[in-house]
């Protein structure tokens, strides 16, 4: 099992709830911090005493206060220490349940394991150390499709700038204006209409709004 597990999470009841559960399954070090800058330097720190972590378990969201933060979110830590650290395990447990966002996740920042936090969100948890323990992903039941080929989008960068763009209000007139700005193209006026029209018929949106509700849904703005 392993040794020496970080926790990056600033809830106190699902601190505990972690730690306990960890305990259960036989890891000897623990150590648990509720900042995300904290576990970056919690890392670099083992690392220098040659005494480095096995695993990561971390949110995605950490609430902001008065401390100013490098890394605020879990999902930015991930893709750091992954860069620094390609060979460390890493679990994410987290409310969020949509599926685009555990795509990227696996699939761009090479995550391990996503936990949906709930009833049996610990009974989860311990599976999918287990699980990564013995090199095999672990994706929880409400966000197990995560990678059926049949959920793949046909979506690029221009997409999800055009519809950041759109759930901000702004007119197709206001987008072409900004994305001549940005040096972005295509920016006409009838290219981004023809655009919209594709991604409302690919998400079957019957309109802007239900196009941005949707997917705000699939995590992918």
């Amino acid at each position: 099992m392993f040794s020496k597990v970080l926790v990056s999470e600033d809830m106190d009841d699902i601190n505990k709830g972690i730690y306990n559960t960890l305990l259960e399954i036989g890891c000897k070090e623990i150590v648990q911090v509720q900042y995300c800058d904290d576990a970056y330097l919690k890392f670099k720190k083992a690392l220098l005493d040659d005494a480095p972590f096995d695993l990561l378990i971390t949110d995605l969201s950490f609430k902001s206060d008065h401390r100013e933060e490098r890394i605020t979110a879990g999902d930015d830590l991930i893709k750091v220490l992954k860069q620094e650290f390609p060979d460390l395990k890493a679990i994410v447990y987290s409310v969020e349940d949509r599926i685009q966002k555990v795509r990227s996740l696996v699939n761009d920042y090479n995550v391990n394991a996503y936990v949906c936090k709930g009833r049996k969100g610990l009974s989860e948890l311990s599976k999918a150390i287990n699980a990564v323990y013995n090199n095999n992903l672990y994706l929880s039941q409400e966000v197990s499709s995560a990678l059926n080929p049949k959920n793949n989008l046909e979506i690029n960068d221009y997409d999800i700038e055009l519809l950041k763009q759109l759930s901000l209000g702004l007119s197709q007139d206001e987008i072409s204006k900004n994305l001549k700005k940005q040096n972005i193209s295509p920016s006409s006026l009838s290219s981004i209409e023809k655009r919209l029209n594709k991604l409302r018929d690919q998400f079957k949106a019957n309109n802007a709004i239900h196009l941005v509700a949707i997917v705000k849904d699939f995590g992918i703005i």
